[in-house]
């Protein structure tokens, strides 16, 4: 696994190095993009629609963002932006299609990368297929200030390939006793094998803020008593229906109702990401009354 992880980050980074020193003398010693996986404990937690309206909100603060659909087989970033790609990753083993040619973009100039269930064929490849991958993904670090990494869910050799290669992860949960529990166990894989570990926690469908900070603070205490590894939460998305309608109309939350609670933690989120604020974001009249009415629950 450490050693797949290895190849990992040299995929997306292996540029890095030889082009370093023109880097420092040009820019003065900018920073390299950030590698940020998202990934969770088991599937449905809404990770992937995360991810894409992350992605998009990042976009719109003005850096430049390539969001990777890592969810081998089970690749829905086409699903949520409503859009449809011909060629995705594998293509780029083929000696005449470039990183251009499979790059897809998107709204507010987020580009991505679609998955497939061929990647799962990346394990076959020949030194040959595996040279030309390395050397075309490579310049993803060229095109992005951030790149965002939608695993897959659970503990699986590729989707820990990917949390372990990253430079920072993101782990997504929701309050129901099944995820923590599986966040938890996604949380004690990464203790043990990380060598830097950097884990942020959201916690998405809440109904109030005080509902994200007892989940984060059975996780950290958990995660200090057992695992001895710190981690933070980076904040919380309200349950809000809003996200269920965007998601029939395959357009992102964020485009789709800008001004929807799930919009604006969205926002908060981007804050506490780029600058270490400290996400509050309130329902609002309306989010209230769906809590005093239970809709939608």
């Amino acid at each position: 696994m450490a050693d797949q992880a290895a190849r990992l980050r040299q995929i997306v980074g292996s540029r890095k190095e030889q082009k370093q020193e023109e880097t420092q003398r040009e820019t003065g010693g900018a920073d390299l993009p950030r590698v940020i996986a998202v990934t969770s404990g088991k599937g449905g937690v809404g990770k992937t629609n995360l991810a894409v309206n992350l992605s998009i909100a990042l976009g719109m603060m003005g850096k430049r963002v390539l969001l990777i659909d890592a969810d081998l087989g089970m690749a829905n970033v086409d699903v949520v932006l409503g859009s449809h790609a011909r060629k995705h990753l594998l293509n780029l083993i083929e000696e005449d299609v470039t990183l251009d040619d499979v790059l897809v973009h998107g709204p507010y100039g987020l580009n991505y990368i679609p998955g497939g269930s061929g990647i799962e064929k990346a394990r076959t490849f020949s030194d040959w297929e595996q040279f030309c991958l390395l050397q075309k993904l490579a310049a993803c670090g060229d095109i992005a200030d951030i790149i965002l990494i939608d695993t897959g869910a659970g503990l699986g050799k590729n989707v820990m390939d990917f949390v372990l290669a990253a430079d920072e992860v993101l782990l997504v949960t929701t309050p129901e006793p099944t995820a923590l529990t599986d966040a938890y166990a996604m949380m004690k894989a990464y203790s043990l094998y990380a060598k830097e570990k950097n884990l942020k926690l959201i916690v998405n469908r809440v109904y109030e803020p005080a509902e994200s900070r007892d989940v984060v603070a059975k996780l950290e205490q958990t995660s200090a008593r057992f695992l001895h590894m710190r981690v933070s939460c980076l904040g919380y998305l309200y349950e809000d229906r809003a996200v269920q309608l965007a998601v029939r109309h395959q357009v992102p939350f964020l485009i789709d109702a800008p001004d929807s609670v799930a919009a604006r933690c969205i926002k908060g989120l981007t804050d506490s990401l780029l600058y270490g604020t400290q996400m509050k974001v309130s329902r609002g009249w309306k989010g209230f009354l769906q809590q005093i009415f239970h809709f939608p629950r």
